[in-house]
């Protein structure tokens, strides 16, 4: 059975994990996420391994990689649009997570859109449009990297 001490803990690494769903285009770091919640820094990264199985970096890059996805297929917006738009502060590292996580650079997930079709079931969808965590996306053309 779980302490007191142990659901507290977990309290407070769901209300930062409930920040970074909310706060994701925000400069959002792991010190002052973690002064929110009166943990230290290194503390707060083990809780939220613990809970969730990432890092919180891991958790939030995924978090705005997936709003990415969705401005590329639903706007206009450049990908230095969107990569700013969703809260990255580096077009690089943004391009990488999100080949990491898709399987392919955001310019070509724009081109070649999303792997659903016309009357697939939202929930057939949404699963093909989530990025695929800790760095086990397909590689959809050779070449890629």
């Amino acid at each position: 059975m779980a302490s007191a001490q142990d659901l507290d803990a977990l309290a407070r690494v769901r209300r930062v994990r409930d920040r970074m769903d909310r706060d994701y285009a925000r400069p959002l770091d792991i010190e002052s996420l973690a002064r929110s919640v009166h943990l230290s820094a290194g503390h707060l990264s083990r809780q939220f391994k613990m809970a969730y199985g990432e890092s919180p970096y891991a958790y939030l890059m995924t978090r705005r990689i997936e709003r990415a996805m969705t401005l590329l297929r639903t706007t206009e917006l450049s990908v230095t649009e969107v990569c700013f738009a969703v809260g990255c502060q580096s077009l690089g590292t943004f391009s990488t997570r999100f080949s990491e996580l898709v399987g392919v650079a955001p310019s070509v997930y724009r081109d070649q859109g999303a792997p659903f079709r016309e009357g697939m079931l939202p929930c057939i969808a949404k699963r093909l449009t989530r990025p695929i965590r800790n760095r086990e996306a397909p590689r959809s053309a050779p070449g890629l990297s």
